[in-house]
């Protein structure tokens, strides 16, 4: 038996014990000295509450019961008077209602009251004499509904919470989820693309230029790598919430997420797949923050992705401007630019979409009217003072 478990056992029989001093003990006390010692008495029970509320409720019945019914008065007294003040008593069984109201199952809660109802009613019903029935029928019926009224508000606002606390929650999980869409998205659509232009190259000229079949090998293998490391880096990164996968070493593993510092690797990369990238950088170059930093690689990624893709021309243009205020992105080509229902299709601008407007930022995509297409995205900047910023 654990130490809270005896001593809730024990204030429940030192609650009786007093009941019983109280009755057989103090003939000359007055009944309010009787009803206010019961009702003092009664947090003895509290243990007992926590633990088992409805046996809490069953001894404050009869412990107030027992002070009503077994105290003795004094032979001249008014009995009414007397008996009026033993009426106290039953606002610790109104406390005991209250909490297993708030706490317990319905079904339970309402045996509970049913019970407690019944009793006082019969037993405020046969001790009260003359006008001082309906008066103490009134307050007890008061007393009960105060307490259940208020366990019934408490009740309401835990559950209120409860299901605030799931909804939050619910809300944080799809978040996340559309976060790690966004960025295997990003991150494996651009790689399998130039994987597939160097792929369909190399079996083109594999053997007539050898030459070049070997570098759009090597090609695909660069760029296979990077796309496995970047798929262990999030997978390592979703694992961080197990303790054993840290102790192990996975935090080792952990590599920096990329950034505007990698456009010129990305520039090559898309140069392997066939198309030329001009990068051109204005404003004073200086660290992001991580949010913002990866944000901007992503979404330029996406955009040159697109270009391999869907755009048909051989060169296009990124400008990476560092403003005071906010930083601007854009990626422009000259090719076919957006077709029918292209935009219908895939998740690349939903995602840069999404990225922008979690920074507060601005993304505008389409067709050129000298012809191609063009990507631009302001992200505001926050004041750098203070502001974290990612270590590479």
């Amino acid at each position: 038996m654990t130490r809270t478990k005896i001593m809730a056992w024990a204030g429940g029989a030192l609650y009786l014990l007093v009941v019983v001093l109280l009755v057989g003990g103090a003939p000359r006390a007055s009944g309010t000295a009787h009803g206010f010692g019961a009702l003092l008495a009664a947090s003895l029970l509290v243990g007992v509450v926590r633990r088992m509320p409805l046996l809490a409720l069953s001894l404050a019945l009869f412990g107030s019961t027992a002070v009503v019914l077994g105290a003795p008065g004094p032979a001249h007294s008014n009995l009414s008077t007397w008996y009026q003040g033993q009426f106290l008593s039953y606002l610790a069984v109104d406390l005991v209602l209250g909490f297993i109201v708030a706490t317990c199952a319905r079904r339970a809660s309402t045996v509970a009251v049913a019970g407690s109802l019944i009793v006082q009613l019969v037993v405020i019903g046969g001790f009260s004499h003359g006008n001082n029935l309906i008066v103490n029928v009134v307050i007890g019926l008061l007393a009960m509904a105060a307490a259940c009224t208020g366990a019934l508000l408490s009740r309401e606002r835990s559950e209120h919470a409860v299901a605030l606390r799931s909804q939050e929650v619910a809300e944080a999980v799809m978040a996340e989820r559309l976060r790690i869409a966004r960025e295997l998205h990003d991150m494996v659509a651009h790689s399998i693309g130039i994987i597939a232009i160097q792929a369909g190259a190399a079996s083109q000229v594999i053997r007539s230029r050898p030459t070049e079949a070997g570098e759009a090998l090597r090609a695909i293998e660069t760029t296979s790598r990077e796309t496995l490391s970047g798929l262990r880096r999030t997978l390592v990164a979703l694992r961080q919430a197990d303790p054993g996968t840290a102790a192990s070493g996975g935090q080792a593993a952990l590599a920096p997420s990329p950034g505007l510092a990698d456009i010129d690797r990305l520039a090559a990369a898309t140069a392997d797949a066939g198309v030329h990238v001009d990068v051109r950088r204005s404003g004073e170059e200086r660290p992001l923050p991580a949010d913002i930093d990866l944000s901007a690689f992503r979404i330029v990624q996406e955009a040159l992705t697109n270009v391999v893709r869907h755009a048909g021309t051989g060169r296009c243009r990124v400008l990476i401007d560092y403003g005071d205020e906010e930083l601007s992105v854009e990626v422009v080509d000259d090719g076919r630019g957006a077709t029918g229902n292209s935009s219908a299709h895939g998740f690349g601008l939903v995602g840069m979409r999404e990225r922008v407007a979690l920074l507060y930022g601005d993304l505008s995509a389409g067709t050129r009217p000298e012809g191609g297409f063009r990507v631009t995205a302001r992200l505001p900047l926050p004041d750098l003072a203070g502001v974290p910023v990612e270590a590479r």
